[in-house]
């Protein structure tokens, strides 16, 4: 019996999360039935299936982990056709027996939004600037539920960015509490549209003052990376091309709906009354 460890990639449109639901299509679930399919695993209860992070409804993954028990041989196309296509494991690592997946040594996450051209140059620097306040060990209750029993985290790393078209923001801690990220978003929206000075997100980490945040859209979310200390993955090139090819797909798919609605946009609004 050994323990390995996968680095799994999935688009999350399709899915109602990460953890498995009954009745419903979740990637745990997808995963699960993959492993069984293929006999690595026999039964849940048995095989001391791990994740390293249960991604809301609508999030994606470029590098979550799971890990498993088995006496089998782990190949990864063969878990990888027993998938849908919007699911793919990536690579693998062989990992000791008592391995908790849940305790990362850090997560990345990384969220996008479109820059529809109202965000200036100004706008973007307070944007950065209200970013720096999230960095450091703070109490983080007003970004997740009021009833967390620890909702103190420490953000390693936070960084905003912008191409022009899309505005990056790069988060780095070493765990995260439920829509924790979708509501500094939020926030950080906020001092966007000059609704919030950049200093006043100081507030926020005040649990005696409550804050009712709404948080971002899950699309905007990706985990892209889990590490943890002195595990290396294999990476698998194949597995990787697959499920370019794949989001590729699902992209130009998308873009051509996108397009077709901002051509109906543009039609009407040019459109003069009879």
């Amino acid at each position: 019996m050994r323990r390995v460890a996968l680095k799994v990639a999935y688009i999350g449109t399709d899915f109602y999360g990460f953890q498995r639901q009954p009745g419903l299509s979740t990637v745990e679930g997808e995963l699960l039935s993959a492993l069984k399919e293929i006999g690595l695993i026999n039964e849940v209860a048995g095989c001391g299936f791990g994740i390293a992070g249960r991604t809301d409804r609508g999030v994606h993954a470029l590098g979550n982990v799971v890990s498993f028990l088995t006496e089998g041989d782990v190949i990864i196309n063969q878990i990888n056709d027993a998938l849908p296509n919007s699911i793919q494991v990536l690579a693998q690592a062989r990992v000791p027996l008592r391995f908790k997946t849940r305790y990362a040594e850090s997560r990345h996450y990384r969220y996008i939004m479109i820059n529809d051209d109202s965000i200036s140059d100004s706008n973007l620097d307070n944007m950065i600037k209200a970013a720096t306040f999230f960095k450091g060990t703070h109490n983080f209750q007003n970004f997740s539920k009021r009833s967390e029993r620890n909702p103190v985290r420490t953000i390693h790393e936070i960084q905003v960015s912008s191409d022009g078209e899309l505005i990056y923001l790069d988060v780095v801690g070493e765990s995260f509490l439920w829509n924790m990220i979708r509501k500094m978003v939020t926030v950080l929206l906020s001092v966007v549209k000059g609704e919030l000075e950049p200093d006043e997100i100081s507030d926020y980490f005040d649990p005696q003052k409550e804050f009712l945040i709404k948080p971002a859209p899950p699309e905007g979310l990706i985990l892209m990376h889990v590490n943890y200390n002195g595990i290396m993955f294999q990476e698998d090139d194949y597995a990787k091309n697959k499920f370019i090819s794949s989001v590729r797909k699902d992209y130009l798919h998308q873009q051509t709906i996108a397009s077709s609605e901002k051509e109906m946009i543009k039609i009407l609004m040019n459109t003069k009354p009879i």
